[in-house]
């Protein structure tokens, strides 16, 4: 009996043994490369190992709506619209964040009919190549990686900053160690490890702003433990504008910079199982999330707190607690607890960027290499639908963040947050004016708008406005960078403020002489490759069931469904 009993333990434990090997063998087989990626083909198009890229698709519409919600709401709005409230008072605040937002509505709507229509890796680079010029794909891609490259270590330095507030007696080199793990630890979990702590963070900030516009609006009213009613006096004395025209400009610099990393919304169409079904929602959440987010915060803030406050300016960083307008509006207001409060959720809005940088950075680089941009191994897809190579690589740069201990930080950090200074600017406009050209492409092949999933609300004309905004907002950077709104500018700081511009116009022409690029004519436009619908016919089919459900239903539910 005892043999039988010992038998039937051993059997039990080599099972054990079987499975715990079998989990760690699937682990382990999950690092070789994909499938899919073994079979591409070199003498393949890179339009066409773009659009056979074996990345993961496991984001759902939960993800990508919070992602378009809360993704870009970050230290820009929490701490620097304080210096835009400074230089340009709170009329010239609400004015070019109202533009901007008018802009990024038209930019995102153009992103998600592309992104609809063709799904694929690396959606910006990949459609000013197919639809402007190589050449231009090519500095587009690389302006887009270098801009997540350089935040990734500046990301990570300012969470180590921020912990900084609450006198914690720890060197910052050790937070970056522990910021680093923890973001590159979430990227190795795949886009559903990207996701799940993106939906996280981006509650929190959304959550956070609301209450702050509810709790502002009672300030406002008298309704505080200090200070009585507060009403529009700030708008009065101070007044509403601050150094005029110039100051206006300067805060147009700044809304552009706040609403960075909007655009990832697109970028993630590639790893959605339904991007149909689930991008166009997501897409027209970008209303809500400048109307409420940024218009009426804003709004609230510049009620709240006069542009001549000297806290506004007293920031040791960007990001400062301290100098943040919340902070100040909520301390005013007798509310003391709040700057720790603030400082937390900066905090967790840094690790948000920190955690998206990984993930873009990583998705450009693989759509670069697969588009033969950048070294073939970078394109490395593991079986897990992860870009490895592209991972290391971004998480190498980040190491970068070591740098906070050494006395050249300030200069080096300096310089290259000089380098994304105005990456958004470029990839926002490129995406206006792809759509623009992937309309005449579609007129030029014989293709209806019908035959469209997704329409763009505000269509071409909405692109080329746009596309126009953008250029007027790198127009207004250059003027502000060599005539600022305080002090005097020094060939140092104009070439921290404009970088950006001679090293995309290097890497345009640079690949434009060595590889003889042309302009991509209309009719010769690729339309076709990365499309997942495989039968026109059933697609169509699909599309005019969708629209005749969509018609029967009430004027609320169509009303509802054209904003959300």
């Amino acid at each position: 009996m005892s043999d039988i009993k010992d038998t039937s333990v051993h059997a039990e434990s080599v099972e054990f043994v079987n499975k715990t090997e079998s989990g760690f063998h699937k682990f382990a087989h999950s690092f070789t490369r994909h499938e899919l990626a073994l079979a591409k083909g070199g003498d393949e198009s890179g339009a066409a190992r773009v659009a056979a890229s074996p990345l993961s698709r496991n984001l759902k519409g939960r993800h990508l709506q919070m992602i378009a919600i809360g993704g870009s709401i970050g230290t820009g709005l929490f701490v620097n619209s304080g210096k835009t409230l400074s230089n340009g008072g709170p009329a010239s605040v609400l004015i070019a964040f109202m533009i901007i937002g008018v802009m990024l509505y038209t930019v995102v709507h153009a992103l998600g009919e592309l992104a609809v229509c063709i799904p694929v890796a690396g959606s910006f680079s990949t459609f000013s190549t197919r639809f402007i010029d190589p050449a231009w794909g090519f500095a587009m891609g690389w302006n887009y990686a270098m801009q997540w490259l350089v935040v990734f270590p500046l990301e990570l330095v300012a969470a180590s900053i921020t912990l900084q507030y609450w006198n914690v007696p720890v060197n910052k080199t050790v937070w970056v160690a522990i910021f680093w793990t923890f973001i590159v630890i979430i990227n190795l979990f795949g886009v559903k490890g990207y996701a799940e702590a993106e939906f996280a963070f981006s509650l929190v900030k959304v959550v956070s702003v609301i209450m702050f516009i509810i709790v502002g609006i009672v300030i406002n009213c008298g309704g505080a433990p200090e200070g009585g009613y507060i009403g529009g006096k700030y708008w009065h004395n101070p007044g509403a504008f601050n150094n005029g025209l110039k100051g206006l400009c300067a805060v147009f610099v700044t809304a552009a910079f706040a609403f960075a990393g909007t655009e990832l919304v697109g970028l993630a169409s590639a790893e959605t199982a339904n991007p149909r079904k689930t991008l166009p929602s997501a897409v027209k959440q970008v209303f809500w999330r400048i109307t409420v987010f940024y218009i009426v915060a804003l709004t609230v803030v510049g009620l709240l707190v006069p542009y001549d406050s000297d806290r506004l300016l007293g920031a040791s960083s960007h990001v400062d607690a301290a100098a943040s307008p919340f902070v100040i509006a909520m301390q005013g207001a007798g509310l003391k607890a709040f700057p720790h409060v603030m400082n937390a959720i900066i905090l967790i809005a840094v690790l948000s960027v920190g955690n998206s940088s990984v993930y873009g950075c990583s998705r450009t680089l693989a759509s670069l290499a697969d588009l033969g941009q950048a070294p073939r191994f970078l394109g490395y897809i593991d079986r897990a639908g992860r870009p490895l190579a592209a991972i290391g690589v971004t998480a190498v740069f980040g190491l970068l963040g070591f740098v906070c201990v050494s006395p050249a930080e300030g200069p080096v950090f300096n310089w290259l947050l000089s380098l994304s200074g105005l990456s958004s600017i470029f990839t926002w406009g490129s995406i206006c004016f792809a759509h623009i050209r992937f309309r005449a492409a579609l007129r030029a092949q014989g293709y209806q708008l019908t035959d469209l999933a997704f329409q763009s609300q505000p269509g071409v004309i909405g692109s080329s406005i746009g596309l126009a905004i953008n250029i007027f907002v790198l127009g207004a950077q250059i003027w502000t960078a060599f005539s600022p709104t305080r002090g005097h500018a020094t060939i140092e700081s104009v070439l921290q403020d404009t970088l950006t511009v001679p090293v995309v116009i290097m890497l345009f022409v640079c690949y434009k002489v060595w590889r003889r690029t042309s302009f991509v004519a209309a009719a010769d436009a690729d339309l076709v490759s990365g499309r997942r619908e495989v039968d026109p016919q059933v697609f169509a089919t699909e599309l005019e069931a969708e629209r005749a459900e969509l018609a029967s239903r009430g004027l609320f539910y169509r009303a509802y469904k054209f904003w959300c």
